[in-house]
């Protein structure tokens, strides 16, 4: 895979996992149709609005970053089209995706994936074990995300390890309610991201929708998460980020997940 991109947009490289440092939206467009088996990825939620939130009990701002920001409405619904469309185009025939979201941009990406003529499959409710208060006390705690799965058409057969599932949760049928807590520190020893996600998450996404040796992409691979459980379940990586510092911490994951 590494052989359509420049040496300036190759970060790292290894026989399991390949980091890229650039706009997804430039990226994408190497890499050939139909070559992705998944899509797990976390978009920016463009909440930056200079609010406030709670985190380890102190007031902190919620702006995460420049990545995290747009002026308008329409903005943000062009940017998540353009890369929903790339992401139709490189997944394979009976390839799948998964997108988190909260209220911020979720009903943006639920929209466009009809639009676009995705099949969605699950909206899963990640419901966190800890969240942090609500410090306004003017509306309910923030307390679940939402993780879209859908699939590239109608007509696609997605990958779906139905049994290993059934198998995890106790020889029962698996809900679409997770509970999860945040990130474990050893999740966070090469440094923090601010919308990391746990790693368990996480693999129960890639377990239960690729197989052994299938390509997995996360385009605002962040931190990493999504490259190391794919490395530990022996799916090949793709990931993409803007930031050198996140690829940074991305990689030294990798390479230990790897060891």
């Amino acid at each position: 895979m590494y052989k359509f991109f420049s040496k300036n947009e190759v970060y790292y490289k290894s026989p399991t996992s390949l980091l890229l440092k650039g706009d997804c939206l430039n990226l994408m467009k190497k890499i050939p149709d139909e070559t992705i088996s998944l899509i797990v990825t976390d978009p920016p939620y463009f909440l930056s609005n200079n609010g406030i939130t709670c985190k380890s009990g102190k007031m902190v701002s919620v702006n995460k970053g420049d990545w995290d920001k747009k002026n308008s409405i329409q903005e943000v619904d062009e940017f998540n089209e353009q890369w929903l469309s790339e992401c139709k185009r490189i997944l394979k025939k009976d390839g799948t995706m998964w997108v988190f979201g909260t209220s911020h941009n979720i009903f943006s990406i639920g929209y466009l994936l009809r639009k676009l003529e995705y099949k969605i499959l699950n909206t899963i409710t990640w419901v966190k074990k800890s969240p942090p208060p609500n410090l306004s006390c003017r509306v309910f705690t923030h307390s679940t995300e939402i993780v879209i799965w859908s699939k590239k058409s109608e007509k696609s057969k997605q990958t779906f390890n139905y049994s290993l599932m059934k198998e995890i949760n106790g020889g029962k049928q698996m809900k679409d309610v997770w509970v999860f807590g945040r990130p474990l520190k050893i999740e966070q020893r090469h440094g923090k991201h601010p919308t990391q996600k746990p790693e368990d998450l996480v693999e129960r996404i890639v377990k239960s929708s690729s197989n052994s040796n299938d390509i997995v992409l996360d385009l605002f691979c962040g931190s990493g998460t999504t490259g190391v459980v794919s490395v530990r379940n022996k799916r090949y990586f793709v990931g993409i980020d803007l930031e050198k510092e996140y690829l940074e911490v991305s990689k030294k994951r990798i390479i230990d997940e790897s060891n």
